[in-house]
Formats: C-alpha cells, sequence, structure tokens
C-alpha cells in the first residue's frame, strides 16, 4: 500500500527534527504528537514550546493529518529558527561588548600611566626649582607633543621657569657693578690726599 506518508513529510517546511509520538486511545483513536526539535537553538525557552497533539482516529488522520499540522509545524519551526538566530547575534554583542571593554580598559590604563608619568616629571621640576635648578627644572617639563591636552599649562610652565635662568639677576647685576667699581673707589680713596698734599708743599715753596 502506498500511502506517500515520508513523501509528505518531506514537503513539510521545516528545520530541524522532526519528532512523531504515537500511542493508542480509546475507541480505536490514536494520539498522535508532533515535536519540532532544533539543537542550533540554545535557549533553554524552547523547552516551553509545547508539542502538537492530536487524537483522532486512524480514518481522520489518513485524510487530513498532514492538512493540520503543516501550519504548526512551520511556526515551530520558523520561531525555533530566530531563536537561534537571536541568540548567535547575542553572543556576537556579548563578543564585540567584551572586545570594547578590553579597548577601554587598555586605553584607560594607558592614560592613567601616562597621567602619572606627567605628575612625576612635573613633581620633579618643582623639586629642581626649589633647589634654584631653573634650567634643570625647564627640562623636566614634559613635551606639549606627548600632552597637547596639557599644553597651556606646559608652556605656561616653561615660561615660569625660563624667565627664571635666561634673565640676569638684578641682584646679581647690582653686585657685578659693585665689584668692578670697588678698585677705582678704593685708588681714588687713596690717591686724593696724596694730589692735596703735593698742592700745599707746592703753595708753600
Amino acid at each position: 500500500m502506498n500511502t506517500n506518508f515520508f513523501n509528505q513529510i518531506a514537503q513539510l517546511d521545516f528545520t530541524g527534527v522532526l519528532q512523531l509520538n504515537i500511542s493508542k486511545g480509546i475507541e480505536n483513536s490514536l494520539i498522535v504528537s508532533v515535536l519540532v526539535l532544533n539543537d542550533a537553538c540554545g535557549d533553554k525557552a524552547k523547552n516551553l514550546i509545547p508539542s502538537i497533539t492530536i487524537n483522532a482516529t486512524p480514518q481522520e488522520f489518513d485524510e487530513g493529518f498532514f492538512q493540520r499540522i503543516t501550519v504548526p509545524v512551520q511556526k515551530v519551526s520558523g520561531l525555533l529558527v530566530d531563536m537561534a538566530a537571536f541568540e548567535k547575534q547575542m553572543d556576537e554583542v556579548k563578543k564585540q561588548s567584551a572586545m570594547e571593554k578590553d579597548k577601554t580598559d587598555k586605553a584607560k590604563k594607558e592614560q592613567e600611566t601616562k597621567d602619572k608619568k606627567y605628575k612625576e616629571a612635573m613633581a620633579k621640576a618643582d623639586e629642581l626649582e626649589k633647589e634654584g635648578k631653573h634650567r634643570d627644572a625647564w627640562m623636566k617639563v614634559p613635551d606639549v607633543t606627548e600632552y597637547p591636552e596639557k599644553a597651556e599649562e606646559i608652556l605656561k610652565r616653561k615660561k615660569s621657569l625660563s624667565d627664571k635662568f635666561a634673565a640676569p639677576s638684578l641682584f646679581g647685576s647690582m653686585d657685578e657693578t659693585s665689584q668692578q667699581l670697588q678698585p677705582i673707589i678704593a685708588e681714588n680713596k687713596y690717591t686724593e690726599p696724596d694730589e692735596e698734599e703735593n698742592s700745599l708743599e707746592e703753595e708753600t715753596n
């Protein structure tokens, strides 16, 4: 007897595994449950999808079984496919999120290291300035190209230091001038009495 059963199964539009359970009911009836399985879907919610259960006589199954299960099978199969696709997308999102987090963490760590290096350099410059080593302090101030976001602060600090070692000290100039004048003052101090004495002697004579 040719029933075309498997040909009709093959014509059903589903993805995965079609599981049929057949048991005898009362009064010569049959209970057939159809369950669509899809291992590609890892969502546990798929376990909540009920099987398609039909209770009918053998003759009723022969006449309309496939008509009754075609639409439900397609819906369940499509739902499982969508769930599997969604799950795959979520995995990709998590993967991308993890990658972005790694990038963010790496950038944050690099910035922290950079900031620490900047603070240490500025602190060293302050220390050298207190010691009066203005030129050395100027050299310790970070370069603007390395910290463009702190350009204004760096340029201001460098100028403050360069002004101190580039321009001559007012007191230094006065001291130097004083030292230059001392021999002249001393010479005038000791020669003036001699000249007065000579002038007196000439007048006396």
